[in-house]
């Protein structure tokens, strides 16, 4: 993936609910709440983190976040 591109590889996409863990971690949410809120067990949350994080291409919270925004995969705010 060219990380200055600011797309997404046309194959690789955030699932919804990656969409939504994503969504919630720049919201400052803790895994825990997160997995509380979408009703789901704190080890399905870090797996969807992992395969966000890994489609991203980063390695942190802070940088799929801004990875995310870069992308505009949490719509215009």
């Amino acid at each position: 993936m060219n990380w200055n591109s600011g797309t997404l590889n046309e194959t690789t996409h955030l699932t919804p609910r990656e969409s939504d863990v994503l969504r919630l971690i720049a919201r400052g949410c803790t895994y825990a709440q997160v997995a509380d809120r979408l009703g789901v067990s704190l080890h399905t949350v870090c797996s969807h983190v992992k395969n966000a994080y890994r489609k991203l291409g980063v390695r942190s919270g802070a940088a799929a976040v801004m990875r995310a925004v870069e992308l505009k995969l949490f719509g215009e705010a």
